[in-house]
């Protein structure tokens, strides 16, 4: 999609203000509380853009694949590999359309990127195809049903933001994409976008909780072995 390329250059920039370091945080140890990474495993991270999460699994010792639609986000994830060293490939490539032979993956995440998917069923498949029988996919996404799904939900975000081309989803509609192989399914980041930085810890992450639906939404499958 074209308008990420545009956002390529200062995508990364959100990662450094405080409420960029704690969404990165709460999502990162949902996502790994879901699906640990093994050491050694074979894993691929979709619509990796930047690397961001890509390089969180090479740190744990996985043999990681990332691949992303736009060359601009590639371009910009390829650098910080070079630069760190980190041995990832990156590959451009369409997440409905992998061309990965049937499973080449150990296990699969995909983190924020079916908010933007025309055909998140394709792609479900695709991921689904290219996991080795026995292996577990993971997929993150925005929640619909929370606060910051009304703010990307929201007439300015739909005015000036990339969340114009979001169809964003409830924990139930995720939950569908492999019903009979859902395995869980997890929310977090329960401040709110208006949250105060004092309020970016988990002990706020734990009061919200108990009143707030989580804005990211994490569903794991697995698929059936041999």
């Amino acid at each position: 999609m074209a308008v990420f390329d545009k956002a390529a250059s200062d995508y990364d920039s959100w990662y450094l203000t405080p409420m960029g370091r704690h969404v990165d945080t709460v999502e990162t140890e949902l996502a790994f509380s879901l699906l640990p990474p093994v050491r050694g495993a074979s894993v691929l991270d979709a619509g990796c853009g930047t690397g961001n999460f890509s390089f969180k699994l090479a740190e744990q010792g996985c043999r990681v694949t990332g691949t992303d639609l736009s060359p601009e986000m590639l371009t910009v994830a390829r650098g910080k590999a070079a630069n760190r060293a980190v041995p990832i490939l990156f590959r451009q490539m369409d997440i409905e359309k992998l061309t990965f032979a049937d499973g080449t993956f150990d296990a699969v995440y995909s983190l924020a990127v079916f908010e933007f998917l025309s055909e998140p069923e394709r792609a479900f498949r695709e991921l689904f195809r290219v996991l080795q029988p026995g292996g577990r996919l993971l997929i993150g996404t925005i929640n619909r049903d929370s606060r910051w799904g009304r703010l990307y939900m929201s007439e300015e975000y739909q005015q000036n933001s990339i969340f114009r081309y979001a169809k964003l989803k409830t924990r139930e509609e995720l939950e569908q994409l492999g019903a009979e192989y859902l395995v869980r399914s997890e929310e977090c980041l329960f401040v709110p976008p208006t949250a105060e930085a004092a309020e970016l810890n988990q002990q706020a992450e734990t009061e919200y909780a108990r009143t707030e639906r989580g804005g990211f939404l994490c569903c794991l499958w697995a698929k059936p072995g041999v």
